[in-house]
């Protein structure tokens, strides 16, 4: 297919109309042409060195990443991020970027996935981002302790996983915001919520959580954001018969 077909299918069944013009990220096509035919797609969180060349190694026409290279007003092509344009055309390899989309839709963002992996139910909109929700709350079908859910989530524990630990032992209702959520603790903390999941941490939030009494879970930017790249890749697969890849590139952030 065309890049510019994937391009028109993703936007709609993102729905990049409802979110695009609070986002910073140039989501869509960064670099490649509109017309170039690609059958072989790359995703992975991170535009970098590392996912690019790791994506030609794969013979991939296109990476798809949540975080990509343009952000705000146009940036000179000098530096890394020229190093990283010049790889891309060099290899003939498009870059397609979608951030806040990838974060809030109902059934394939980061949020909604963790939900799903959760088995919340009473599922409803949360965390207000410039006039929209990104994120999701819900209840559990019964207490859980902490570990279990971090379990549920990502299948382990370890170092790059932190909490504050100042709610409930025995958890009922969450609330997410995938990667950088830490500023919306105080919405968490207003709906009284027994846990919040976020990925980055904060010194600044801690006597905050800490005298509102709520579980607070930093899960790391990366690790609550592989959910909807990974969801794009199965999705591009069953729908549009690409032949998709998620690569595993962890910044321990």
């Amino acid at each position: 297919m065309k890049l510019s077909e994937f391009d028109s299918w993703a936007r709609e069944r993102l729905e990049f109309d409802v979110i695009d013009s609070i986002d910073a990220s140039m989501n869509g096509i960064q670099v490649g042409d509109p017309d170039m035919d690609i059958s072989r797609m790359v995703f992975a969180v991170d535009a970098c060195m590392d996912s690019f060349q790791r994506a030609a190694a794969e013979g991939a026409q296109a990476l798809f990443v949540h975080h990509g290279l343009f952000w705000g007003p146009a940036m000179p092509l000098t530096g890394v991020l020229g190093e990283r344009v010049r790889f891309l055309m060099n290899n003939n390899m498009a870059l397609y970027a979608c951030h806040l989309p990838l974060d809030r839709h109902a059934e394939l963002g980061n949020n909604a996935r963790m939900v799903q992996l959760l088995g919340l139910g009473d599922v409803q909109p949360f965390g207000e981002y410039k006039g929209r929700h990104i994120g999701f709350k819900g209840v559990l079908p019964k207490p859980e302790k902490l570990e279990t859910l971090i379990e549920r989530l990502f299948g382990f524990w370890d170092e790059r996983i932190n909490a504050l630990r100042f709610g409930p032992r025995n958890i009922r209702t969450v609330g997410m915001i995938s990667g950088g959520g830490t500023r919306e603790v105080s919405q968490a903390i207003a709906h009284g919520l027994d846990l919040y999941i976020t990925g980055d941490s904060s010194h600044n939030i801690y006597h905050e959580c800490r005298e509102a009494g709520i579980n607070v879970l930093f899960a790391g930017h990366y690790l609550t954001e592989i959910f909807g790249v990974q969801a794009m890749a199965e999705e591009a697969a069953s729908v549009l018969g690409l032949d998709t890849l998620f690569i595993d590139i962890p910044t321990g952030y």
